[in-house]
């Protein structure tokens, strides 16, 4: 038997949906649920494994081919690119990229260079690049809905759900910049050196979405 393939998992919401999305599958995830501290955890009847990372990471595992595929948000993706196959549309996870001001706050007045603030700057830049406009972009760490109430941007840019973390604080979604949900990604080269394991298991997935 070849050795398992491996999936990257994003730790979390998009981990348990994945499992969920496996056991639908009839695989037997035992090892995942009862997982403790290990990181790398079999699913023996798919000859396969999986490692539990961050998003970023499952990234680079699978970019750099020691993972042979990954579960990640279309959010991550966009904002590091990188080498891969993003295969299919998992359907969950699902959110969106939207830009965000003050309440009332006409965001598109006006000539001068407008500063947004957000997690994610590539997306950012690539929004407004494609809207022809100048912006001075700032990377926040921590809550991005700040930088506009202490007069540090001009907006936002963010992933946002159901709103209501903007609406709490006087923010109003002004336009979506793009919608997100779970993607699965392969190795470049793991899909033409286990095309059939590979193909046989996304089509599995496919037929269970």
């Amino acid at each position: 038997m070849n050795k398992p393939i491996r999936i990257a998992l994003t730790k979390g919401r998009l981990e348990k949906d994945t499992i969920g999305l496996f056991e639908k599958l009839g695989f037997d995830c035992t090892a995942v649920h009862e997982k403790g501290r290990k990181l790398i955890l079999p699913i023996p009847d798919a000859n396969a494994e999986v490692v539990l990372a961050k998003a970023n990471d499952v990234i680079t595992y699978v970019e750099h081919g020691v993972c042979d595929m990954g579960v990640v948000g279309k959010d991550t993706i966009m904002e590091m690119k990188g080498k891969f196959f993003e295969l299919v549309d998992l359907g969950f996870g699902k959110c969106k990229f939207a830009l965000a001001t003050k309440k009332g706050y006409n965001f598109y007045s006006g000539y001068g260079i407008k500063t947004i603030a957000t997690k994610y700057p590539n997306v950012a830049r690539s929004f407004f690049e494609k809207k022809g406009m100048d912006t001075e972009i700032i990377k926040i760490e921590g809550s991005v809905e700040l930088a506009p109430l202490l007069g540090l941007a001009d907006g936002i840019v963010d992933i946002v759900e159901t709103g209501t973390t903007l609406k709490e604080n006087g923010l109003e979604v002004i336009e979506d910049v793009a919608p997100i949900s779970a993607r699965l990604i392969v190795n470049t080269v793991s899909l033409k050196m286990r095309q059939i394991e590979i193909e046989k298991l996304i089509k599995l997935i496919e037929e269970n979405l």
